[in-house]
């Protein structure tokens, strides 16, 4: 078995990802560092080439390449490594079906890490979920939710079982649609999936919309909005550009209620 990664910088990963889905349409397996974003892909030998380490270009930069045999015995240590994410202290938790909650008591969500296009580990979606408990806390769990760039739908997931109704999740990908589509199933809500060229099409309109993308495809979100949600969730940011894609929706009379930071990663709730 060979497993082929890429690593590169934060903002370079929506171009990355969309690259690799290409290859491997089941599923990518994310990390994240500091400064930096993984993306690996599996494959038998023959089916994935490998390269040792490279430098290869991606747009306008560069992005590491390395790929390396695995052990015969990469599938039981693959599921090993994957254990039950903790989110909102505790009040949510995201695990593999083949861990049991350590939190009895707080909502459940089960994803199949093996689709990956997001597990809940990421410090972006980690706040994005604290921002939703605290919405419905305040008793605003209520009404339409639009996931943007659903992935592996943890978010659309959350809100639902949280109590917006409808939920909506949309996506480029099909791939990361047919996830979501099996995932929801799992944790048994109804939730719409929709395919959308965000950078090109409006978004589609709801009292509530989270949208965890990279900051360029948020900026042709605010582009393109054709209706201002009471509430915005923005995630996928970078700290030193959270200010500059707020004021992106600002012409639409969105202004920053809440923001959360962790390490270089920013989640801002704007409201009208």
């Amino acid at each position: 078995m060979i497993r082929l990664a890429v690593r590169c910088r934060p903002e370079q990963a929506e171009t990355v990802l969309a690259e690799l889905v290409q290859l491997a349409p089941g599923g990518v397996e994310e990390e994240t560092g500091p400064d930096w974003v993984e993306y690996a892909i599996y494959g038998a030998e023959g089916e994935l080439p490998d390269l040792g380490k490279v430098e290869a270009a991606a747009g306008d930069d560069l992005v590491e390449i390395t790929s390396e045999k695995i052990p015969d015995d990469w599938a039981d240590r693959w599921r090993d490594f994957h254990e039950a994410t903790v989110l909102a202290g505790g009040r949510v938790v995201i695990r593999p079906d083949w861990h049991a909650s350590p939190e009895p008591e707080a909502l459940d969500i089960v994803i199949d890490p093996g689709q990956a296009f997001g597990t809940g580990a990421h410090p972006t979606t980690r706040m994005c979920v604290e921002i939703l408990v605290q919405l419905a806390d305040q008793g605003s769990a209520s009404g339409a939710l639009v996931d943007l760039g659903t992935g592996s739908a943890v978010l659309a997931i959350v809100a639902a079982k949280l109590g917006w109704s409808p939920v909506l999740g949309v996506d480029h990908e099909l791939p990361a649609m047919r996830a979501a589509s099996e995932n929801a199933a799992i944790n048994g809500v109804a939730i719409d999936f929709e395919q959308k060229n965000l950078r090109a099409e409006p978004a589609p309109a709801a009292t509530t919309v989270v949208a965890n993308l990279t900051a360029p495809v948020l900026r042709d979100v605010a582009s393109n909005l054709a209706e201002a949600p009471e509430r915005l969730i923005l995630s996928g940011l970078l700290t030193e550009e959270a200010q500059e894609v707020a004021d992106r929706f600002a012409v639409h009379g969105l202004t920053v209620a809440k923001r959360l930071d962790s390490g270089d990663w920013s989640a801002l709730l704007l409201a009208t």
